[in-house]
């Protein structure tokens, strides 16, 4: 596939499918910890992945930049990218396995749990390879990373039921079927880059990658520091305070999933230096978004009840991190189409000290000024106002969080304002949100069910009713239906020549 190839509806459309279709199993190996598990296991579970964090760090470092050169067209990126994030795995792991009994001792871990901190070095390398595949995938084959993830989830819930429910292993089990789902993942997507492989690794690249790096590690590192907030709930808040929060978060982020309708758009943007797709993306981004999040809303103890009776008592800080997600959601838009337009290293080559200057290193900084902003105010009203109160912490975390967001947003706006002027489809947006008003406020007033079954169903209902009421108002979607059903048919119809 060429990089002219790339069409965004079709490969964002597949791979929004994608995750709609892992909510289920998503929800399901969820649904197989919080069933078998105490909130305080469930808590400790989330706190294993908010320590390996911080050694996954440089995951996306070189990825960043090998997306860049990938979608431009540069020979060897992806083999020297592949070998290069590997290289970067294995270190990181090295790091993190002796510091195991120092941070877990830290944290007042049972030594029970050792073994589950031990065995987590095992998805460091493995976040590390999906990172730059999917990153080179991106530039290339970006609806491949949607049948990846089915791929991935099907067997994570697969063998997810057999060690959880068959042998009564629920952090063991859930962790070794993510390990092995990851590893299925990488093998399919090694098969789909097998070719670029034939081609020689750069070295060049690996020198302009790591001067880069500096930037983009120094971007990571920034948001890692932001997540210390987590840390900061876990041990303030306690176990239990983690464990609603993830409850709501698990909810709360299906919300960005529509994020991926764009995906396409960052590498399109990239190769063929124009913005005329920018505001059509948006578009359809925000008429998911927007609805998911006021579904979200207006009944989150439905959506909680689903993980377990005791996680109803998070329907606020759901409520919270729905809006959060939407925000999440738009930032993220932006921040793509600006780092699409940048051309700092457009010819293989990238100057340090132009990119310490740049609007680039700018965005860079703003994970620093949202630590600067979360972290001491996470720190007072937890140790003033919520210690050892699992359910206000969480919603206390929460609203500081999305605060601080909010500012960051609008200061990632000043930033662009001189670089980039994203039309903004405010008459679209004002349909979206009426529809989704109506059918929130439905959801609102009906009886919530507390069974998966109902709730999938009312939720499922609620979506055609917003669908519906958008067919009605908005022509443009309206036009978008005819336009997914007309490729959906040309597909079934691909499938059935090639094998006729």
């Amino acid at each position: 596939m060429t990089k002219k190839e790339i069409r965004i509806q079709y490969s964002g459309l597949i791979i929004f499918v994608a995750k709609l279709l892992s909510i289920s199993t998503g929800m399901i190996f969820t649904l197989l910890i919080t069933r078998f598990t105490t909130t305080e296991q469930y808590g400790l579970w989330s706190n294993i992945f908010d320590l390996t964090t911080y050694f996954v760090v440089l995951a996306g470092a070189m990825p960043f930049w090998a997306t860049r050169f990938v979608a431009r067209g540069k020979e060897g990126a992806v083999k020297t990218s592949f070998f290069a994030n590997l290289l970067i795995a294995l270190i990181s792991a090295a790091f993190y396995i002796p510091l195991v009994p120092v941070l877990t001792a830290t944290l007042h871990i049972e030594e029970a749990y050792l073994m589950l901190y031990f065995l987590a070095s095992a998805h460091i390398i493995g976040t590390y390879l999906i990172s730059v595949l999917e990153a080179c995938l991106r530039a290339k084959n970006p609806q491949a990373i949607g049948y990846g993830l089915l791929l991935e989830e099907v067997c994570k819930v697969t063998v997810a039921y057999i060690l959880i429910v068959v042998f009564a292993q629920p952090l063991f089990g859930a962790l070794i079927s993510l390990i092995m789902a990851i590893l299925i993942q990488i093998l399919y997507y090694l098969k789909l880059v097998g070719r670029d492989f034939e081609q020689k690794i750069q070295w060049s690249y690996i020198k302009e990658w790591i001067k880069g790096s500096v930037a983009t590690i120094y971007n990571l590192i920034g948001n890692q520091v932001a997540n210390f907030i987590l840390i900061l709930l876990f041990v303030y808040g306690s176990e239990a305070a983690r464990g609603y929060f993830q409850a709501a978060f698990t909810i709360g982020n299906i919300v960005t999933y529509s994020f991926f309708l764009s995906f396409a758009l960052y590498p399109k943007v990239l190769a063929e230096n124009s913005l005329k797709d920018v505001t059509d993306s948006l578009k359809l981004v925000l008429m998911f978004a927007i609805p998911m999040a006021f579904a979200a809303m207006a009944m989150p103890d439905s959506f909680l009840v689903i993980l377990d009776e005791q996680y109803r008592a998070a329907t606020i800080t759901l409520a919270i991190l729905a809006m959060d997600g939407l925000l999440i959601t738009v930032s993220q838009f932006y921040t793509y189409v600006f780092f699409g337009v940048e051309k700092i290293d457009e010819e293989a080559k990238i100057p340090l000290r132009r990119l310490a200057k740049s609007d680039l290193f700018k965005v860079f900084t703003l994970p620093y000024i949202h630590s600067l902003i979360t972290l001491p105010t996470a720190f007072y009203v937890l140790s003033n106002f919520a210690l050892n109160q699992p359910v206000e912490a969480a919603t206390y975390v929460a609203i500081i969080n999305m605060t601080a967001r909010f500012a960051m947003f609008l200061v990632l706006l000043i930033i662009m304002r001189k670089t980039v002027k994203i039309h903004v489809p405010w008459k679209n947006i004002a349909k979206y949100v009426l529809a989704a008003l109506a059918m929130a406020t439905i959801l609102y007033v009906i009886p919530h069910p507390t069974k998966i079954s109902s709730t999938l169903s009312v939720t499922i209902a609620g979506g055609l009713l917003y669908l519906t009421l958008l067919a009605i108002i908005d022509k443009e979607a309206r036009m978008l239906a005819v336009a997914i059903m007309q490729e959906a048919k040309r597909k079934i119809k691909n499938v059935f020549t090639r094998h006729s």
